[in-house]
C-alpha cells in the first residue's frame, strides 16, 4: 500500500482511534506450497492495551480451511478498509482549469495490521476469548456469558477455535486530499455535503479534521 506523507497518520493515536470504531475486516493468510492467499471477512475486536501495537481477538469455525494455512505460517495481515467515497474529477479540477479536467480519485482510510496468530483450542481460553471479543458488540450484556462445560455455550465450544492475533507492525493511511489548494479542498467539501450519499458524511470529517491548518 503506497502512502504518501499527506495520507500518513499524524501518530499512532490516530490510526489507534480509528480502528477502535471499526471491527469488520479481512485476514489474509499466505497459501500452502504456492497457492493463492487465503482471505477470510470476519469480525474482530480489537485491543490496544497488549504488546506495543496491541492484539486482535476473533473466532472462526473448527472445519474452516484457514486453519492448515495458519499451521505452516503463522504470520498474517488484516486488513480493515471503511470511509470510502469516490470522488468526482470535477471536484478535483484545479483552481481556473475546466471542470471536465479534473482527474476523479477514491477516498478512504485504510489500516493493515500485520501479525502472528495464536490459536485458542483450550475450552476455558476460548471461553474467555469469546467473552472478550463479545463485550465489544454487546456491552450491555444481553447475551449469556461463555463459559466451558455450561449452558448454553458450553457444548458449542468444541465447533470453533479461537484466534488471538498479536500485532507486530501497523501501516495506515488516510487518503483525503488534504495535500489539494484551498479551493479544490473547499469544493471537494461542498460536494460530499450536497451528495449526502453512503460514507460521505465520514469521509467529509475525516476531510475536514485532516486539512491543514495553513489552508483555512
Amino acid at each position: 500500500m503506497l502512502i504518501h506523507p499527506w495520507d500518513a497518520p499524524a501518530d499512532d493515536s490516530e490510526w489507534r482511534l480509528w480502528l477502535a470504531e471499526h471491527s469488520f475486516g479481512q485476514l489474509a493468510v499466505n497459501g500452502v506450497d504456492g497457492e493463492p492467499p487465503f482471505v477470510q471477512p470476519l469480525h474482530f475486536s480489537y485491543e490496544p492495551g497488549a504488546g506495543p501495537y496491541g492484539e486482535v481477538l476473533t473466532h472462526l469455525a473448527r472445519p474452516n480451511p484457514i486453519w492448515a494455512t495458519l499451521a505452516a505460517n503463522p504470520r498474517v495481515l488484516l486488513s480493515v478498509v471503511d470511509d470510502y467515497v469516490f470522488v468526482p474529477g470535477p471536484w478535483q479540477a484545479p483552481d481556473g482549469a475546466p471542470p471536465e479536467h479534473g482527474t476523479p480519485t477514491s477516498f478512504y482510510t485504510a489500516v493493515q495490521l500485520h501479525c502472528t496468530a495464536h490459536p485458542v483450542d483450550d475450552p476455558h481460553a476460548k471461553a474467555e476469548l469469546l467473552n472478550r471479543q463479545m463485550s465489544r458488540f454487546q456491552p450491555d450484556g444481553t447475551s449469556a456469558r461463555a463459559a466451558a462445560g455450561q449452558a448454553p455455550f458450553g457444548r458449542m465450544l468444541s465447533g470453533i477455535r479461537g484466534l488471538r492475533l498479536d500485532v507486530t507492525s501497523v501501516r495506515a493511511k488516510f487518503k483525503y486530499g488534504s495535500h489539494k489548494p484551498a479551493v479544490v479542498l473547499d469544493r471537494t467539501a461542498a460536494g460530499l455535503a450536497e451528495r449526502g450519499g453512503p460514507r460521505d458524511a465520514q469521509a467529509a470529517a475525516h476531510h475536514a479534521r485532516r486539512r491543514p491548518a495553513n489552508r483555512p
